[in-house]
């Protein structure tokens, strides 16, 4: 029996390093991550680089969770049965042997890290830990050794009959953003539409699914922006969450998960994806888009992250936004799957800076960002809570104090939740963690033809 921190399903560990071998084989001969692997058992010099960028080794100081010594639990095992040396070695009875505890070891230690590519960024070979860590995932998935709750996400997306990872039916998607459009109308004086299966729009959205649960001021922002900015979008019925957790542990769910978005997308004869304030959604979107368009006939759509869309509006001068409107002390937190690229990163910055009267930055900042420490699907797994915001959400707790805000900006669900817990068991006080949008709807000058009731007769 396998021992982890995080929950389990039943694992047969008969035979479990044969199992390992054959689909790590597998993935070698059907996947291009044999070169990359290879490029990385040659350069990895063990340097300590790597350790001195890695936010959760410097808050704890354990071997464990320096990068190159987990990317090396799964070198070890490349080494020894996937190159002509340990094939030798191997022969006359010598070296590395994979056994069921060094197997239970990566998975261990595989789900500690973030995969935030903090580590990438300071590394003198260019070695990237988080594919490492990726890539030790999925063999790993392939052998049925996946986290309980990153499974159930990944099932209820897959074969569930809402296909959502919060399994949201399509009527109840549709009633709350009924119910949302009635608010912002009633409460705000802004008419806002969520259109549903229009035919031929230019974007269609995926927001993280969540949202339509639990970020109602997200969602408004989202509609509003992009009412002012009149912008042609649509929401499908048939499949609507942004989600991919398929990113976190294996290629081939990730595969067939950006396939629904795909698919919704050619039945409705939408051009672009739109992604909502998700990190993890943007990315899996986006930067996988050309590998999984494959056997398509038409050429892959543009992808679109929401922030970018709404700050390109506002610079074209397609929105308006009051400035200095904001009150209150407001920091911005980068979410990695969009920051550390380089994607997102000042975009957001500028809007912050015109509309709140008080911005200050953290530090670091943008590409050198400190992760959530929710990254790579640990936020879903509240079985190691004390992990994720304790060890893991300890840099990022300073980093939030630091400043001095009492409200956080993060456009991203996985880390709003994240970071709402580690302000909560740091104890950082009344410290608000909300979307980008949360505050545009604030800040949006309305133009006359989204002005509701009174408001509206007003403006004629």
């Amino acid at each position: 029996m396998l021992k982890t921190s995080f929950h389990l399903d039943p694992v047969d560990t008969h035979d479990l390093p044969r199992r390992f071998l054959d689909a790590f084989a597998a993935v070698l001969e059907h996947s291009n991550y044999g070169p990359a692997l290879d490029a990385a058992n040659r350069l990895l010099a063990k340097c300590g680089r790597c350790s001195v960028t890695c936010p959760i080794y410097q808050a704890g100081d354990l071997t464990r969770d320096n990068p190159c010594h987990r990317s090396e639990l799964l070198l070890q095992v490349y080494r020894r049965y996937f190159t002509p040396k340990g094939a030798l070695l191997g022969t006359f009875g010598g070296g590395f042997e994979l056994t069921t505890e060094h197997i239970n070891t990566i998975a261990e230690e595989y789900y500690r890290c973030t995969a935030c590519k903090r580590c990438r960024m300071d590394c003198p070979m260019g070695i990237d830990h988080a594919m490492i860590t990726h890539l030790g995932r999925w063999i790993l998935a392939e052998t049925g050794i996946i986290p309980k709750a990153l499974r159930a996400a990944v099932r209820a997306q897959l074969e569930g009959d809402a296909h959502n990872t919060s399994a949201v039916p399509a009527p109840a998607m549709m009633d709350t953003c009924e119910f949302l459009a009635d608010e912002c109308a009633e409460d705000r004086g802004i008419k806002i539409e969520f259109p549903f299966d229009k035919q031929g729009a230019e974007y269609i959205f995926f927001p993280a699914v969540s949202d339509f649960l639990l970020e109602p001021d997200t969602l408004m922002g989202n509609a509003a922006v992009l009412g002012a900015g009149k912008i042609d979008w649509t929401i499908g019925t048939k499949y609507f969450d942004g989600i991919n957790y398929g990113l976190f542990y294996s290629d081939r769910m990730h595969e067939n998960i950006i396939n629904q978005e795909f698919n919704e997308l050619e039945r409705l004869g939408v051009k672009k994806i739109m992604i909502g304030e998700c990190g993890h959604a943007s990315r899996a979107a986006r930067h996988f888009v050309d590998t999984f368009w494959v056997g398509r006939k038409s050429s892959p759509p543009e992808v679109a992250a929401c922030v970018d869309v709404a700050y390109k509006l506002f610079k074209n001068g397609d929105i308006k936004l009051r400035e200095n409107v904001i009150e209150g002390r407001i920091t911005y937190h980068d979410p990695c799957n969009i920051a550390r690229s380089g994607w997102v990163v000042e975009q957001p910055r500028e809007l912050l800076k015109h509309i709140c009267k008080d911005y200050v930055d953290m530090t670091p900042k943008g590409t050198l960002n400190y992760c959530c420490g929710g990254g790579s699907g640990l936020v879903s797994i509240d079985e190691i809570r004390e992990y994720r915001t304790g060890l893991n959400g300890k840099t990022k707790a300073q980093q939030i104090a630091d400043t001095k805000a009492n409200i956080v900006v993060a456009p991203c669900a996985n880390c709003k939740k994240q970071l709402k817990e580690v302000c909560e068991d740091n104890k950082l006080g009344d410290v608000k963690v909300i979307g980008l949008h949360d505050l545009l709807l604030q800040a949006l000058v309305v133009p006359k033809h989204m002005l509701a009731g009174d408001d509206a007769a007003d403006g004629e």
